[in-house]
């Protein structure tokens, strides 16, 4: 008869991460790098939206995106209505040979009176709405623009969509840097302003459960480079 020190222990290694069946996995790309603005030449507007295209830094990001992602499989790919998302999600297509849907509710917060490039101009030169909005959290300071509730209600919205079609698949989603700080912000009962920042080209990671939001990342531009150096072409 064996000892106890015969009997194989029992052990509980640490497991990786296996979410319920019904899971959509959700990876979020913001855009390239758009035009510039110009004072007193807006950019074109798509419902309202400004809607310039990428720029020569941003087309080298979504390359940079796509030989990130090009190992992944997606089983769908989405952009908003904007150019920029479309001309960053068009090198991962083109790897995957997969159409690229257009989900128009994945645009970007509606900016109201800075609408077609006027917030840059506004934010550079100390405008008092852009300061209300920074120090209010709240996008809705900006004379015109949409609040962060209805911003948060748009995008969530469009995500549960795309969610309730493609239960247990991966996704790619193509948008802004405001639609991601309100479905991150979401996920983790914050403030939208306080998820702000993501990166040009950079991927972000929900998971969307029968009945959760779980972040699995955030920000990633390790692709494109650190912010101290000078990694992206000139």
């Amino acid at each position: 008869m064996g000892t106890p020190s015969d009997t194989p222990a029992t052990t509980y290694p640490q497991t990786e991460f296996s979410p319920p069946g019904g899971t959509t996995r959700l990876v979020l790309i913001r855009h390239g790098q758009s035009m510039p603005a110009v004072r007193d030449q807006p950019f074109d507007l798509v419902d309202g939206h400004g809607d310039p295209p990428l720029s020569p830094r941003g087309l080298w990001q979504a390359e940079q995106v796509a030989s990130r992602l090009q190992g992944q499989r997606f089983d769908a790919m989405y952009a908003s209505t904007l150019t920029r998302t479309q001309q960053t999600a068009a090198p991962l297509a083109k790897l995957q040979a997969a159409e690229v849907r257009i989900k128009p509710d994945l645009r970007e917060v509606f900016l109201g009176i800075g609408e077609g490039g006027r917030f840059r101009i506004m934010a550079e030169e100390g405008h008092p709405a852009v300061q209300a909005a920074r120090a209010n959290k709240e996008w809705g300071e900006v004379p015109g623009a949409e609040t962060n509730l209805e911003l948060t209600d748009r995008v969530v919205g469009a995500l549960e969509e795309i969610h309730r079609d493609h239960p247990d698949q991966v996704v790619a989603v193509f948008c802004h840097g405001g639609v991601i700080g309100a479905a991150v912000a979401h996920a983790l009962s914050v403030n939208p302003f306080r998820m702000s920042g993501a990166r040009n080209g950079s991927i972000s990671e929900l998971v969307r459960t029968p009945t959760d939001w779980i972040l699995r990342s955030f920000n990633d531009a390790s692709h494109i480079g650190t912010l101290f150096t000078d990694s992206d072409p000139p």
